[in-house]
């Protein structure tokens, strides 16, 4: 061999052991400032708790991110081949990086002329999801090859697929397969059909350009393609994937990021969760949250009861607000819960905190304590004349008015609350005293002043919605109010209840008496002030309430199963205009309401009066 030769070999072994030394001393310098992977071997991703109504559909999800975990084996096999024939093939035979997927991917780059394919294997994107920045660098690429090759040394492919098929972003707000099947089918991962597995498989690469609730032509489009590399992978036949590729995309959306019809009651829940569990676990410990709501019953309420606003105050520049509480008779289970027309404008629920006067809405506590007390019989007949009693300012005197301006003389009980005689109520009030008066609001649980007057006979003093409704539930329970809740259970990921609900009542009158009452106002309804809610076609009592200069229209309506209260007003105390009663306003609306949910046609029972349920 020639001395050039001899040169030039050593020239080059020289240069081989200086590129081999620098790509040694980068490649530990990589190593050495790369992340920990110990992390990924017990993978425990935070989790959205999920909020059920009382049925067990969704109603809504707590957290950051939306996730479900789900253990590998519950995955169906479509589902695992569809991602894997989507992004990477190769899966199960390479360590980790795929070389022929690369040279592949640069070849097409260099033709197209950007980057058009990645080429990075499921264990790569798994690096870019946990442990690297996104940046596109030639270092950060380095540092996500040796990570995998790492990874694959470190976990199984099955521990590989569940990391990745758990928290991978696919599109509106959902993180891993079952949130993502949950969202656009509201089915369970393990419920997917092999066209609905391809369709979230394609979401992969840009979940919102692929979104088939944005984009659906592309979406379709990138369907097909995952079902042709299905078929080209072996794991479909080419037939089916023409056929599936030939069918339309049916999604069932669920609208899991502003439920508008479910929000406030969801913040109701989420202030009463605060007070069993901290809330920051609640909303990554992956919860299951029982509700009391009826979720299709909220839906059609708050849809009905803003198309009957909109109907009522066609004519107006500004619709008034309203609030709507129905609980259930039995319990005090919260069906029904809307805080406001939009939550989006307004978040504040004036379901659970604006106090507002009530009206003539308080009269059926006048009336049923009279009652209570033996004050009255239930035939009892009283003068509608006009009274002079002093006023709250020293001097004045204070003549209470009917609505009507007119007087009807003497009137019976049952008629007078029918037509809702103010003049009477002030002097069933007289009749009671103060005191009486008192131990009522007492026994209510309402939170009024302590220096009560007569006026209360009028419903001047604040109560929420809800408070009212809690109230009313004396009546069709046979003088039991039941307390209200919205949370029945929550059980923890691995199904076990951690918390249970307990129902609360406590006796106010008696059943004889809420029996009477519910006579009474059973005829408002018939022939009163609250006639519209005779449409429902089954058994209603209840009462309208309207404040002065027609700030507030109410009306609480009960049938055997259902009370449910609705308010309607500004914010600002404003007028709704002269004569938008509760009879005409309210009313409307607590129809639209009930006729949003089925009824089982009953009448109201009438009490076995016996010495074990008759109390003083």
């Amino acid at each position: 061999m020639s001395s050039i030769a001899k040169i030039f070999g050593l020239l080059v072994l020289l240069v081989f052991l200086f590129v081999s030394i620098i790509f040694a001393i980068v490649f530990l310098y990589l190593k050495i400032s790369l992340p920990s992977i110990s992390k990924l071997k017990n993978y425990n991703p935070p989790q959205s708790s999920i909020l059920l109504d009382n049925k067990g559909k969704i109603v809504g999800f707590l957290g950051q991110e939306r996730r479900i975990f789900v253990p590998l084996q519950k995955i169906p096999p479509h589902v695992i081949n569809a991602f894997i024939a989507a992004e990477d093939a190769n899966f199960f035979e390479h360590k980790g990086i795929d070389f022929l997927s690369l040279l592949r991917a640069l070849y097409r780059n260099l033709v197209a002329g950007k980057i058009v394919q990645g080429g990075s294997t499921i264990t790569q994107q798994i690096t870019r999801a946990f442990l690297l920045s996104p940046e596109r660098t030639l270092t950060r690429k380095l540092k996500e090859m040796i990570l995998a090759w790492q990874i694959e040394k470190y976990l199984t492919k099955e521990e590989i697929l569940t990391i990745y098929l758990n928290h991978i972003y696919l599109g509106e707000g959902a993180y891993g397969v079952e949130a993502a099947a949950l969202t656009y089918f509201n089915k369970h991962v393990w419920e997917l059909t092999l066209p609905e597995a391809a369709l979230i498989a394609g979401l992969t690469p840009a979940p919102s350009k692929y979104s088939p609730l944005k984009n659906p032509d592309l979406a379709l489009a990138r369907r097909n393609y995952v079902l042709k590399r299905m078929a080209e992978v072996g794991y479909i036949t080419w037939e089916t994937a023409q056929y599936y590729s030939s069918q339309p995309i049916n999604l069932q959306p669920q609208n899991v990021n502003i439920p508008l019809e479910t929000a406030y009651f969801i913040d109701l829940v989420k202030n009463q969760l605060s007070k069993i569990l901290p809330l920051d676990l609640i909303e990554k410990g992956g919860f299951k949250i029982k509700t009391t709501l009826d979720l299709e019953w909220n839906k059609k309420a708050y849809q009905n009861a803003l198309t009957t606003l909109q109907t009522l105050f066609k004519n107006r520049n500004e619709l008034p607000e309203i609030a709507v509480v129905c609980l259930n008779n039995k319990d005090g289970g919260i069906r029904v819960l809307i805080g406001g027309k939009n939550y989006i404008q307004s978040a504040f629920n004036r379901a659970i905190l604006a106090k507002r006067q009530i009206g003539s809405a308080f009269k059926p506590f006048i009336w049923s304590k009279a009652l209570e007390d033996k004050i009255l019989e239930p035939n009892a007949v009283i003068p509608d004349e006009p009274i002079v009693l002093p006023g709250a300012n020293n001097g004045e005197d204070w003549a209470p008015q009917n609505y009507d301006g007119k007087f009807m003389g003497p009137i019976d009980l049952k008629k007078a609350l029918a037509l809702s005689r103010n003049v009477v109520s002030v002097r069933i009030a007289l009749l009671l005293g103060i005191e009486r008066i008192k131990n009522l609001v007492q026994a209510l649980e309402f939170n009024f002043p302590a220096d009560l007057n007569y006026s209360i006979a009028l419903g001047t003093y604040e109560v929420t919605p809800l408070e009212i409704a809690r109230a009313y539930t004396i009546f069709p329970t046979l003088g039991y109010m039941t307390y209200p809740y919205a949370i029945e259970a929550i059980y923890d990921m691995d199904g076990k209840q951690i918390y249970k609900s307990e129902v609360f009542s406590k006796p106010v009158i008696s059943p004889w008496t809420a029996y009477i009452m519910t006579e009474f106002m059973q005829e408002v309804v018939r022939s009163g002030t609250g006639t519209c809610a005779k449409a429902l076609g089954v058994p209603v009592a209840g009462k309208t309430g309207t404040t002065q200069d027609y700030k507030d229209a109410w009306f609480i309506g009960y049938t055997p199963f259902y009370t449910c209260s609705v308010w309607v007003g500004y914010d600002k105390e404003k007028t709704l205009g002269k004569g938008e009663t509760g009879g005409k306003i309210a009313c409307p609306i607590w129809l639209s309401v009930m006729k949003g949910t089925s009824h089982t046609f009953q009448s109201f029972s009438a009490p076995t009066l016996t010495s074990e349920n008759q109390f003083q």
